[in-house]
């Protein structure tokens, strides 16, 4: 089987579609107009942009280059983490981008292994294995940061009351690192548990449409999910843990001063 080849003419005119979305704005004043046209153009050029940086790395099929712009894609998706929070502290983005890093490369090893990719530097399977898992980790780690330092300045008074009749650092935030957790959380079971019935998840979709069997897509598309949901739970934990310990003084003290809302 053989996938059918998309020119760029054929595109220009799938955009067209996105009259639609301009016309409703118009119509109604939504003031999305703008938006919608700048968001488009972005869209284009970062994916043409990107297809042309991948196109050369496969051809390179250097270690280097694939550890290159793995790094470069997990930076963009710390920095990305923390830009969609209101709070910041010192060390947030040191804290974000350890997290997906460790997190996401960690599972993206697991998988390497479990599909025994030969060499195990294949960019043909590492990078769009990475950027799926990445791309879930960063909404892990931007809702697991909202959650827990919202949580914070909001129950200051019940957090530092905790502690000040004796409560121990951990146990005066364990509410909140639980909820943080659980929040972070929810988006990624919610997708699990319509799977197959509401949603046919992308990476599926993908592969259908390239050719493959409709059996060895959904195999492929199971071992993603476990996967992503791994990476995302690993991720969250972490940067909770470590904005838990920059804003925790080891004297069971809460520093809130170094709290700041953008």
């Amino acid at each position: 089987m053989n996938y059918i080849e998309i020119s760029l003419w054929k595109l220009a005119i799938a955009s067209l579609l996105m009259i639609i979305n301009i016309v409703l704005s118009l119509v109604f004043k939504l003031g999305l107009a703008r938006n919608l046209v700048i968001a488009t153009i972005r869209m284009v050029s970062q994916l043409l942009l990107v297809g042309l940086v991948l196109e050369y790395i496969f051809n390179l099929d250097h270690p280097l280059a694939v550890i290159a712009i793995a790094l470069f894609m997990a930076g963009m998706a710390g920095a990305a983490a923390v830009r969609r929070s209101n709070k910041r502290y010192l060390r947030i983005y040191v804290d974000s981008l350890f997290s997906i890093i460790s997190a996401s490369f960690f599972v993206t090893a697991v998988a390497n292994r479990l599909l025994l990719i030969e060499p195990w530097y294949d960019p043909q399977y590492v990078i769009p294995l990475l950027g799926m898992i990445l791309g879930n980790s960063l909404t892990g780690v931007s809702l697991a940061l909202n959650s827990f330092l919202n949580a914070l300045e909001d129950k200051q008074r019940q957090v530092e009351g905790m502690l000040a009749l004796g409560a121990s650092r951990f146990e005066a935030a364990h509410d909140l690192i639980k909820d943080a957790l659980r929040t972070a959380m929810i988006p990624s079971i919610n997708a699990m548990m319509v799977m197959g019935i509401v949603s046919l998840p992308g990476m599926m979709t993908g592969q259908i449409l390239a050719g493959a069997a409709p059996g060895d897509a959904v195999r492929y598309q199971i071992l993603i999910m476990f996967l992503i949901i791994s990476a995302t739970a690993l991720a969250s934990f972490s940067v909770i843990l470590l904005a838990y310990n920059s804003l925790f003084s080891r004297e069971h003290r809460l520093r809130l001063e170094q709290l700041k809302t953008k």
